[in-house]
């Protein structure tokens, strides 16, 4: 088996040179480390729990760090981390990014710990300007690359075409903490269902300075047809604007396994309509780790992705990411 820890470029090399799955490098676009033992994420240690979209998520309740990620990737080669934050409590916004900087400065084995970060921002706060300066000053300023606010949402029966409520994308307050960051050098990580994605793309119009990266797809839910055709004709708006990146990842559906045969319309039409070169697969463990396996997530994925080019499966698995988050 090839060197898990090998150097990024030798690795793109060696999969270049003979398209072998077990040599493709990867970097996880997007997953989380946390500590619940000992740091504050109120949804996984309070109770009773909250609502959620793959039920009952009592098994991840507990601690998911390096070495936990290390076993359940298998001889998969994940080279590089990019770590989402995980809803560490609000009263101590940046809290979460301190302590993952530590962990990555502390952690010995490079291949297993965090190399960039999706921190925790709220934009509607009177705190925005505080919390982003902050994170401009080191060490955070070389491992936060970007931040994550979920915004206010609704469910697809009660949403209209103008919707705009306190602390959605067209709450003002929450509009102009967002324009502070491009002064910042900070992207933004949306999840939001896709029938809120035509206010995504007013924000992508608007700040076309502020790289935006789509969490989860859009989240397309079921996968019938008639919900896979209302996601797609949502999510293509937004594929006009150079300033949109996707990640391919968060794709269960409750009460059903993850298949490759799931996610091939989801992964097909991504490619089609962004193109793969803003394109990212991510794995969104452990959290996905309620309807799949990591280490069957990534065979899923290397199935999928055969019938591409082998530039075109690094784009994807790889160097999206590297040259996006600058995990050189």
């Amino acid at each position: 088996m090839p060197a898990r820890d090998a150097d990024l470029e030798t690795a793109r090399r060696e999969f270049l040179a003979s398209g072998h799955d077990d040599l493709l490098p990867i970097v996880d676009a997007h997953h989380h480390y946390w500590d619940v033992t000992r740091n504050p994420h109120p949804w996984l240690t309070d109770l009773p729990r909250i609502a959620f979209r793959y039920g009952d998520y009592g098994p991840i309740c507990s601690d998911y760090l390096p070495a936990d990620y290390a076993a359940a990737s298998g001889q998969h080669r994940v080279l590089r981390h990019v770590l989402m934050e995980g809803e560490w409590t609000p009263q101590d916004p940046t809290g979460e990014a301190v302590w993952m900087q530590q962990l990555a400065s502390a952690h010995p084995v490079p291949h297993e710990r965090p190399h960039a970060m999706a921190a925790q921002i709220w934009l509607d706060r009177a705190d925005v300007g505080e919390v982003l300066h902050a994170y401009r000053q080191p060490p955070l300023a070389e491992f936060v690359r970007s931040v994550r606010h979920k915004p206010r949402c609704t469910t697809q029966h009660l949403h209209t075409p103008d919707w705009a409520e306190p602390g959605s994308m067209r709450c003002p307050l929450w509009r102009e903490g967002y324009a502070q960051l491009e002064a910042a050098g900070l992207m933004f990580e949306l999840q939001a269902p896709w029938w809120h994605m035509p206010e995504a793309a007013e924000l992508a119009r608007d700040f076309p300075g502020i790289p935006m990266i789509v969490n989860h797809a859009g989240m397309p839910g079921a996968r019938d047809d008639v919900t896979l055709a209302a996601w797609r004709k949502a999510l293509r708006p937004l594929a006009a604007y150079s300033n949109v990146w996707v990640k391919i990842s968060g794709l269960g559906v409750q009460g059903q396994p993850w298949t490759p045969e799931q996610q091939q319309p989801v992964l097909q039409a991504l490619l089609s309509d962004f193109g793969p070169d803003r394109c990212m697969l991510a794995s969104n463990h452990p959290v996905d780790g309620l309807v799949v396996s990591l280490s069957d997530l990534w065979s899923g994925f290397k199935q999928l992705s055969r019938c591409l080019p082998p530039d075109t499966r690094l784009a994807i698995f790889c160097d999206n990411a590297v040259s996006l988050y600058h995990l050189h």
